[in-house]
This record gives structure tokens, sequence and C-alpha cells, in this order.
């Protein structure tokens, strides 16, 4: 049987199949019956409109067919249940508590929704790399592993066989099963695990469709130390992320608590309380700055193309970027109270090249109006002030900005330029996708 493989993410918000429900039996307030560890499974199955059944059918499957000895099978799910639920306290093995479950839910294809625009590919990982790969993952955890099993006393009554149990399953099962009863383990058992390997862990499950919660909601993460310099994230961050917010619609009902919210949204990939460090350090650039007022608001106006008018508001420019920073200090003593917030050198070297870009793009930019139909702001005003913040502020964030205010007037942009704005965003080691996500769509063939 081979597994059909999906964009998991556009069905599950986070765990599925035998994952959901070892996870639904861990955390139970009292060790479940038969009956009840039933029910359970039947709600994983109901999940996404009764589509979860085919992930649970499909797992329990793969299991039977696998061959494996009921001994690898039980030590993998007593782990992976936190020893809530042992099929032989109720005179079965593991392979007859599978059966059972297999004729509740059999093997199906997924019901194919009538669609009227094409979807995207399925997610292509061959079986046997992603198996290799998951039991790589499995060996680099196996000593931590064995010593949370072993602080927690579960030593005792649990196998020792824990991760051979897993390596078994994800080598001669399925690579797809084994990895989400690795991490479901990981998770029930407060194994720490390093970020070099969550960081692989989450590339992993993005190459096969999982949603991102699957790998980090619960997991022991051991997070470097808060640095704003280092570049994780694979987007926009920062003031010229948080005009974007105010640029789309908000249901917000204040300034204080939308900033207060883009002050939570760190990369799945960052040290939490990054988004906030990185919103206080450019806040705190422009307020260190000689910028006016004046300059600020037509900045943030043109940026957040007036999503949020703070001049129509009569709030001055620099104390909203005082409300930006106040908001993000609030953030980090939350959730970084060890973190001191600091501002960072300024990219110097690169200022001439990040004036060049804009002086090449002004003819554009200055035709142009930002929010031509409601109080607007002529294109030559935005350019003075992105030249300001390059000059006496930061080019880190003047280019961000830069790059805001072509997406924001909808300039036109060749390949080559393109490709220009791209390398110069990798001079200042932006994630991968930060470049595409503001310009890419603006891009036409030379």
């Amino acid at each position: 049987m081979t597994r059909q493989r999906e964009r998991y993410g556009q069905f599950y918000e986070d765990d599925f199949g035998l994952g959901a429900l070892t996870a639904k039996l861990a955390s139970a307030t009292t060790a479940p019956d038969v009956a009840q560890a039933l029910e359970s499974a039947a709600e994983v199955a109901a999940d996404c409109e009764g589509e979860g059944a085919v992930e649970l059918g499909a797992d329990i499957r793969y299991l039977l067919d696998s061959g494996l000895p009921d001994e690898t099978l039980r030590a993998a799910w007593l782990a992976a249940t936190h020893e809530r639920f042992d099929p032989a306290d109720f005179g079965t093995d593991l392979h007859g508590w599978l059966t059972r479950l297999a004729e509740l839910y059999p093997s199906r294809p997924r019901k194919r929704p009538q669609v009227y625009w094409p979807s995207p590919p399925h997610p292509e990982f061959a079986e046997e790399p992603l198996r290799e790969a998951v039991v790589a993952e499995i060996r680099a955890a196996a000593p931590e592993l064995r010593r949370a099993l072993a602080h927690s006393g579960a030593g005792e009554t649990l196998p020792a066989t824990v991760p051979e149990a897993l390596e078994a399953i994800a080598g001669q099962a399925d690579g797809e099963t084994g990895l989400r009863l690795f991490l479901r383990i990981l998770k029930v058992w407060a194994v720490p695990v390093g970020k070099e390997q969550y960081d692989r862990l989450m590339e992993l499950t993005s190459e096969v469709g999982y949603p991102g919660p699957l790998v980090y909601d619960g997991l022991d993460i051991q997070w470097l130390p808060l640095d704003p310099t280092r570049r994780d994230r694979s987007g926009d961050f920062g003031i010229s992320a948080l005009s974007a917010r105010f640029a789309t619609y908000w249901e917000e009902p204040t300034a204080r608590e939308a900033v207060a919210l883009a002050a939570t949204f760190d990369d799945s990939a960052e040290t939490p309380g990054t988004a906030a460090a990185l919103l206080f350090e450019d806040a705190s650039r422009l307020l260190n700055s000689p910028l006016s007022a004046d300059t600020v608001t037509a900045l943030w106006l043109a940026a957040s193309d007036r999503g949020l008018d703070i001049d129509q508001l009569g709030i001055d420019g620099r104390a909203w970027l005082r409300l930006v920073a106040d908001v993000s200090e609030e953030r980090l003593r939350d959730v970084a109270p060890s973190y001191t917030p600091v501002v960072g050198p300024v990219r110097a070297a690169l200022t001439q090249p990040v004036l060049e870009a804009i002086d090449a793009a002004t003819p554009e930019l200055v035709t142009r109006t930002i929010s031509p139909h409601r109080l607007g702001i002529p294109g030559t005003a935005a350019v003075d002030a992105l030249k300001e913040v390059v000059t006496h502020a930061d080019p880190d964030l003047g280019y961000r900005l830069f790059l805001r205010l072509l997406n924001v007037l909808s300039v036109p942009l060749t390949t080559n330029q393109y490709a220009g704005y791209r390398a110069l965003g990798e001079r200042f080691g932006y994630g991968a996708s930060h470049v595409p996500d503001v310009i890419e769509h603006l891009t036409f063939e030379n």
C-alpha cells in the first residue's frame, strides 16, 4: 500500500491519525477504558468532516502489515500514550487492539471534493529517503529520550527499547507514522530538542506537508539566546511587517492591541520574543535619529497605505514609535524577562546600494500617489522620507520600507530588477521568502 500524500496543512491544524489518538489518550485525566479509547478514536476519525479516518486507517494498516513483533509496537504505543492506555490491561495485545481499530477504520482513499481552481501539487517525498531521514532524527534524539524516560521513572515500566521501536516503525512500517509517533513521544516525555534538530524536523515535516503546530506545539525546544541580528525568519519583520499588517483589513479595536498582537508573531524558527525585539529595534533606531515627527508620519502612512491614519487620529509620528517600542518591551518582559532590549550596529556599508536602488525607482515612484482616493500622499514625499531613513537611521529598515512602497504603489518590475532586489536582500541576510512575498507579484518578463 502506498500512502496517499496530501498537503495536510489544508486539512488539519495539528496532529492527526495515530499521533492524534495517542495524544488524546495521554492527556486523559484518568486512565481510559476500552470504551473511552474507542470514543477518542472516533473523535480523531471525525476530524475534517470525517476525513480524519483516512489517516487513522492508513496508520493502523501500516503497523499491522509491517510484520513487526507485538513488543515493538507495544513499546512505542505505551510511550506515545504516556502509559495511560495499555490494551494488555483489557485482555488483548497491541495487534489485537489495532485489528479492532482497523475494523472500524479500514484503509480507504480520500474523498475528492469538487474544486473550481487548480490545487497545488501534493508533496512528493519518496518513502525510502523519508524513512532514512526519520530514523536519523530518532537516533539523534535517542540519548535525551532515554534520559527523559529514566528521569520520569518510566524506565522501570516501559521497555528500554523505545527508540529502537520507533526506528523499526519508521524504517520498516511507514516513515510518516514513525515520524508522528516520534514527535508525540518527544512531547509527552518532555524530551529537550536542540534548535538544530528542531530546524531539521520543521524542514522535514514541511516537505511532507504537515501543519507547523504538529511539530512545535508542546515540543521542548532548546531555543538559542534571543538575538535580533539573527535572520531565522523567512519573511518580513519589524516596522515594515507591522505596516503591512495595517495595510490590509484588521479587526483589532485599538492601535495598541494591534501592535501587541504583531509583537507576538515570532516565526516558527525564532526564539520567542524575537518579533518584539525586532520591532523595538526598528522603533528605537527611528526615535534615536534626527527624523522629524512629520517625516515619520509620512513614512508610516505610505508604508501602511493609510491602513492606520495616525495623522487623522491625532497621533504624532514619534509618539507612535514610542507606543510601538513600549508595547514591544512589555512583550519582552513577559516572554524573555532576562533579555535587555538593545539596538545593534547599523549596516552602514549598504547605505549607498540602497540609495541607488531608490534613485533608480524614483521616476516610477514620484508619478504615483499613495491612497489617491483618500487623503493622498505624493510619491515624492514618500521617497524623501525613505532617503532620510536610509541616510540618518538604518539602511536595512529603509530598504524593507522601500520594498513595501513598491508593493503599495504596485510598481511593475522587470525580472532583472526583481533579481537585483533579491540580491540586495540576500546581502542584508533576509529570509528566503522575504523579498518574494513582498514584490514577486509585481514582476513581468523583460
